[in-house]
């Protein structure tokens, strides 16, 4: 069978499929299920400084193709993570991805600073998050703010760093470019799309937070689209996520550009998508005569 192993900032995955951060937690449940091995890596829940309870319920709402979610970023801190959750993940045979988050620049390089000293694989940064020096206004909404936040971090990052950037922006390969710039190994995209349901009945927010992250199939052509737009932008490698459900969704997004892959809501109503998809790869590849998926990244004809 072809080789389906990727090389993303130095570090080896034996597949380009990845857990997206927070939709597998720390893995715990879906390994009940089979080997997380079977993960070319995961990225874990976001993590914060301190413990954190998340947003007030209702915090999740159906879409049409998808879901909407404020879960707030609910996570026991980066303490617990490093003492509780990491030995375990280690020990699964995948590649074990921190995502980090938090509200200002010095919460970003602090924990950026502790999970240097630990045995994860990668650093994951979602600069999705407000920041509350600015005015709530998110880390990732503009190339300056991208350079600004990415540039801090990297004096204290130790790991390869991949930013994850944001949809909700006018010129998202600009913004990757800025990352690029200040020291990024790597960006994945696409992070949600800001999205709000209504109740007709009550005429209020579904979520309690009004509005909130829109996921799943209905933004794969956003998120194709987008991770074409940046792989002709940078040179560092871009992990394409958003909306993949089928291996057919993993093969056009690697043919758009993708040097490997995140699944995320799929793994709420099929948790096997990754054996599924890789499975497809496998077959896809010796179906068309590849020996490495790494074959298809970036070969669209335009």
């Amino acid at each position: 069978m072809a080789d389906l192993s990727v090389n993303i900032a130095g570090i080896h995955f034996n597949n380009p499929v990845i857990a997206a951060s927070g939709t597998i937690g720390f893995g715990h449940e879906y390994g009940e299920l089979y080997p997380l091995s079977v993960f070319g890596g995961i990225s874990c829940k976001g993590t914060t400084l301190k413990e954190r309870p998340g947003n007030p319920p209702p915090r999740i709402a159906e879409t049409p193709m998808g879901m909407l979610n404020a879960v707030g970023l609910q996570n026991p801190g980066v303490e617990h993570f490093v003492n509780v959750e990491l030995p375990w993940l280690k020990k699964q045979n995948t590649v074990v991805i921190a995502n980090a988050a938090g509200s200002t620049e010095e919460d970003y390089c602090k924990i950026v600073e502790i999970l240097s000293d630990t045995d994860v694989d990668m650093i994951e940064l979602n600069i999705s998050c407000p920041n509350v020096k600015q005015g709530g206004a998110q880390f990732g909404t503009s190339p300056e703010s991208v350079e600004k936040i990415t540039s801090a971090v990297r004096k204290y990052c130790k790991k390869p760093l991949i930013i994850k950037l944001s949809p909700n922006v006018s010129d998202i390969a600009a913004v990757a470019k800025s990352a690029e710039y200040a020291g990024a190994d790597a960006v994945s995209l696409i992070n949600t799309l800001t999205g709000m349901r209504i109740d007709i009945n009550t005429r209020r927010p579904i979520i309690k937070n009004v509005t909130g992250g829109m996921s799943g199939p209905a933004v794969f052509p956003v998120a194709v689209r987008m991770v074409y737009q940046v792989k002709k932008a940078v040179k560092i490698p871009v992990i394409g996520l958003g909306g993949i459900t089928t291996w057919q969704n993993a093969v056009e997004m690697m043919i758009a550009g993708a040097d490997a892959l995140q699944i995320g809501t799929v793994l709420f109503t099929d948790p096997y998508a990754p054996v599924r998809i890789t499975e497809g790869l496998h077959g896809y590849l010796d179906t068309h005569g590849m020996e490495s998926v790494t074959e298809l990244t970036a070969t669209v004809e335009v």
